[in-house]
């Protein structure tokens, strides 16, 4: 624990009873759920680089890896979906449940999850713990969906697990009504090379909902819910509360819920199911939280609020409120599989803590990758995470003048996400990746025309003339102007813009 501050100083406990009090008048229909629930109030060397692996050197590697890309492309996209688990248990069943050689921690949630899996996977490195860490999608290359010892896995091992489990996934699919799809096998080939290592623990975040998403076959010790909102209506349902229902599926019984700040139909949700198997529940706001922040230079400084006590000077390298929120819930699931405010009242040692968060990475969201002008990637693709990166954008570097390229998908609600950005770009250029998703640009030009006004709106279809116009644009305000640009929309398109920046 830190010393307290002077008397003429503020106290950040009276901040944190603050945040208290507006949290429980933000959420005062919870009470009686809560009264059912136990909460965890507590009584008184980390990853280098970006993480994002170039292509194999070996020219051999290289085609061997591709062989594997191009057969896993050749099953069922993640977007086409049969609500079951039956065939990832049943493939798992012959690989003698790898996922059981391990704990985890299973993240669900619709923003934020792959930053908070990379908090969570940097702060247990640091405390000298061998990871594993599963995510989804990728922002350039498919192994860095699976992490061992906080690195991508290398092109050799991915090509190798891939090759040991593919005649069990034969086998399987050969008993199933459908092959198994891209992510559930991708999914098996995480969790088999987990138990390989071996690591002692494991941070798997979810691909999609919760009770039949592939990677939901282990039984988390903790279970985090970043904030949840809409995306994917049309599969986890259009409300907040039925998209809860299906994310609540990862709280196993008497594992520990952390759940960052929902809106209040959510918190019911996920609060009633964690009565339902006797789960321990963390919540922001309440159990812990971010206490103060200010912009700093590359980042921002954070005092957080944990479930041992107060964390102060930790320096994030990621800009946004979001970010600092995702902070506080990563702190706060390390602290819990860690057994922090329920079998221990006490503070992780501080000095790790500062050490871990300050190695953060989390490539793709809120990443510069040039200067004069300034261009910013960041993978929004829904309005929420429209909303986060607006603000991210506005407080950490007060463009004078900002052009948006964006190229979405067809599924996204992109004119939600258009009027997220309509107050801060000055202009937009809309473009499409080369995913078979991309929304057609002259669609996406008319919505956004809509938003804008035409104007406002330029068309690009290729993604590299679109960033070129944007550089251009932003550049006729002069070498000192402060004018940017930011590159938005979909992962997709910032991971293939980050390989035309020279980022690969």
């Amino acid at each position: 624990m830190s010393e307290r501050p002077e008397n003429d100083d503020p106290d950040p406990n009276d901040a944190f009873d603050d945040m208290v009090e507006a949290e429980t008048d933000r959420d005062p229909d919870l009470a009686v759920i809560e009264a059912g629930s136990r909460t965890l109030r507590a009584q008184a060397g980390p990853p280098q680089g970006d993480g994002i692996p170039a292509r194999p050197a070996d020219p051999e590697v290289d085609r061997a890896l591709r062989e594997v890309e191009e057969e896993l492309a050749g099953r069922w996209g993640e977007t086409k979906l049969d609500p079951s688990v039956q065939r990832i248990a049943a493939l798992l069943d012959i690989l003698g449940s790898p996922q059981r050689a391990y704990p985890s921690i299973h993240i669900t949630g619709t923003n934020g999850k792959t930053s908070t899996a990379r908090m969570i996977e940097a702060l247990l490195s640091a405390f000298e713990l061998r990871t594993g860490r599963y995510t989804s999608p990728h922002v350039q290359s498919i192994t860095e969906r699976i992490s061992l010892d906080a690195a991508p896995m290398s092109a050799e091992r991915f090509i190798e697990t891939y090759r040991d489990i593919a005649p069990y996934v034969e086998m399987v699919d050969t008993q199933q009504e459908y092959r198994l799809s891209f992510f559930e096998v991708l999914t098996a080939m995480a969790y088999a090379a987990f138990a390989d290592t071996p690591v002692d623990v494991a941070v798997v975040e979810v691909g999609m909902g919760g009770t039949w998403d592939a990677t939901n076959v282990i039984d988390g010790d903790v279970a985090v819910v970043t904030p949840i909102s809409l995306d994917h209506t049309d599969r986890l349902g259009e409300t907040p509360e039925q998209i809860a229902g299906e994310k609540s599926g990862i709280i196993k019984k008497d594992a520990t819920v952390v759940l960052a700040q929902q809106p209040v139909d959510a918190a019911s949700v996920m609060l009633k199911r964690a009565v339902e198997v006797d789960a321990t529940v963390a919540r922001e706001g309440m159990e812990f939280g971010v206490i103060s922040r200010e912009v700093a230079v590359g980042g921002q400084m954070l005092t957080l609020r944990g479930l041992g006590g107060e964390y102060p000077e930790i320096f994030l390298p990621l800009y946004g409120a979001h970010q600092a929120h995702n902070a506080a819930v990563a702190l706060a699931a390390v602290e819990a599989f860690f057994g922090v405010g329920s079998e221990h009242a006490r503070t992780l040692d501080i000095d790790t803590i500062r050490s871990a968060f300050a190695a953060v990475t989390s490539p793709g969201r809120m990443e510069v990758v040039r200067r004069s002008p300034t261009v910013v990637l960041d993978a929004a693709h829904n309005p929420a995470g429209a909303g986060a990166a607006a603000e991210a954008v506005t407080e950490a570097f007060g463009f004078s003048r900002l052009v948006g390229v964006v190229g979405a998908s067809a599924d996204k609600d992109v004119r939600g996400f258009l009027e997220a950005f309509e107050p801060i770009f000055a202009e937009v250029v809309v473009t499409r990746n080369s995913s078979h998703r991309a929304m057609d640009p002259d669609e996406l030009a008319a919505v956004a025309v809509e938003v804008f006004g035409a104007e406002r709106v330029q068309v690009e279809p290729r993604l590299d003339d679109a960033l070129e116009v944007a550089i251009t644009l932003a550049e006729e305000e002069g070498e000192f102007s402060g004018a940017g640009v930011l590159v938005t929309g979909s992962v997709i398109t910032v991971g293939e813009a980050r390989l035309l920046m020279g980022r690969g």
